[in-house]
């Protein structure tokens, strides 16, 4: 499997699942400990769910990929963790407050859909 792969299976599934401002972000020339970041925005605690349970779900039947989960849709972060990439699922008032996109804008963005 090959990260970029996952990386879009991962987008697909939060499109499917009408995930909000989706960023993938290529970080492989920035950051040691992955390659891909995809962000996006749901709109409360059972879509963040939702949209973390898409991403595994996907990830296992494209992939056979299992992904790592942490944080809770109740404080706005959710984290599912496959490696090389990693994905941040926020409540908008907390992705506005951590600003992630800022934080790693040596990162290339890949795809935004909004």
């Amino acid at each position: 499997m090959k990260p970029l792969e996952l990386a879009h299976t991962v987008v697909n599934a939060l499109e499917e699942k009408k995930g909000e401002d989706i960023l993938l972000l290529d970080l492989q020339k920035v950051a040691m400990f992955t390659d891909y970041f995809v962000i996006c925005t749901g709109t409360s605690d059972r879509m963040l769910d939702a949209l973390a349970e898409g991403v595994e779900d996907a990830a296992r039947e494209k992939h056979d990929a299992k992904g790592h989960r942490e944080g809770q849709a109740s404080s706005g972060w959710v984290v599912v963790d496959f490696g090389q990439v990693i994905v941040h699922l926020f409540a908008p008032e907390v992705r506005d407050y951590y600003k992630l996109e800022d934080l790693w804008r040596e990162g290339k963005v890949l795809l935004r859909l909004q």
